[in-house]
């Protein structure tokens, strides 16, 4: 059976609503994660370790998951990656005690792990067949994946201050009810293509790692993710201790957020004025000197510096859809295995050091941490250079 290119068409805008969706979920954790907290009684760097955790499970599984996504072919891992993380995420906060919490993010985390890989395989595969541009249509993926990430918080924040922490749960119902609908519009990609053979596992995940540019393009891909991860885990319990509400910091989630899924919006736009490369550049190098400014005026001047902190999230996620989309033209036969490394295994890296960051700004200071993180990520803009431009699209 042919798939028609209107049928690819509406998938791609099914898959971008499912990816939407699925990132409000995963924005809910951190602005409720300090009253969570207070709620079970554990301190910042205990939820540092839980919120890793998490991270782990969402984002360094996701190459492996790529590859089953990449060989089977099937919906499988969208639809049940949707299922698992509008169920378990908005569980959290009735969760009784430290343990339950971490079964129940452990678990939703594990849906976004499932879900983005493979879609954003399909986005990419889909754009191939109808002739449209594979960066366009990842710009708007990833942007309506960050908008509602930004949308997370202050959903959750607004709720939480509204209602109460136990309402948030009656949000599952919209996951729910979507990934129910999805099934009459995203065709199996088994249908477009077949693979010739079930590729070797160890043999294509050897192949990925040798690839010296793709290493290049996932330690860029990592020191992006340090700063947005520090920020959006760290910056809530300082707020939270200045005696800000959950609004407040839901508030200010969701700006660093969307201006974070507008700069994935432009991100092709401004590529082809200012090349690749550029792109890459600013986006790492740009972030220290306005994270020094945000620590001058984070108490003096609270609505500046929250302007400050938007801006940081429209730098750092620039450069995200060129990334992505380099490094599927890199290794072109493994499109959701590349987008589990830079989508998911980069920020599970990070999420490793994200429990000793949490240790240690608890004992040296939020913003003298991030201050000094965001130096890594500038210094290394350095190796851009090496990025090889005539990498094609398949």
């Amino acid at each position: 059976m042919d798939i028609s290119v209107k049928q690819t068409q509406k998938a791609i805008i099914w898959l971008c609503m499912a990816h939407f969706v699925c990132d409000i979920y995963t924005g809910f954790l951190n602005p409720i994660m300090p009253f969570i907290a207070a709620k079970l009684g554990f301190s910042m760097a205990v939820a540092a370790v839980i919120i890793s955790v998490s991270h782990i499970c969402s984002s360094m599984l996701q190459p492996i998951f790529g590859f089953f996504a990449d060989n089977i072919l099937h919906r499988f891992f969208i639809f049940w990656g949707l299922i698992l993380v509008s169920t378990f995420i908005p569980l959290t906060p009735n969760a009784p005690n430290i343990v339950v919490l971490l079964i129940f993010m452990i678990l939703g985390s594990l849906g976004g792990s499932f879900f983005h890989p493979q879609s954003i395989g399909f986005v990419n595969k889909f754009s191939s067949i109808n002739g449209q541009n594979p960066s366009g249509n990842m710009g708007i993926f990833i942007s309506l994946g960050s908008l509602g990430f930004a949308l997370g918080p202050l959903i959750a924040a607004l709720i939480t201050q509204v209602l109460g922490l136990g309402v948030i749960s009656w949000t599952s119902l919209l996951g729910l009810s979507l990934a129910s609908v999805m099934f009459l519009f995203v065709p199996k990609l088994s249908v477009i293509e077949k693979k010739p053979e079930h590729k070797e596992f160890i043999r294509t995940f050897k192949e990925i790692f040798k690839c010296s540019q793709m290493n290049l393009l996932m330690l860029i891909a990592m020191m992006k993710t340090l700063v947005v991860n520090s920020c959006s885990i760290l910056l809530p319990f300082l707020w939270k201790g200045m005696g800000h509400t959950p609004f407040y910091i839901g508030a200010a989630l969701f700006l660093f957020v969307f201006m974070g899924a507008l700069g994935s919006f432009l991100s092709s736009k401004l590529e082809n004025i200012t090349g690749s490369k550029f792109i890459i550049y600013f986006s790492m190098w740009a972030t220290f000197p306005m994270l020094l400014v945000f620590a001058f005026t984070y108490k003096s001047y609270p609505l500046l510096s929250m302007l400050i902190f938007a801006i940081i999230g429209f730098t750092t996620m620039l450069a995200q859809p060129v990334i992505m989309v380099w490094a599927q033209r890199t290794l072109p036969e493994y499109k959701s295995i590349v987008a589990g490394f830079i989508n998911g295994f980069c920020w599970g890296v990070i999420a490793l050091c994200i429990s000793v960051i949490g240790a240690v700004a608890q004992k040296f200071g939020i913003i003298t941490v991030l201050v000094t993180l965001s130096i890594i990520p500038a210094i290394s803009s350095y190796c851009v250079k090496y990025l090889k431009e005539e990498v094609k699209a398949d």
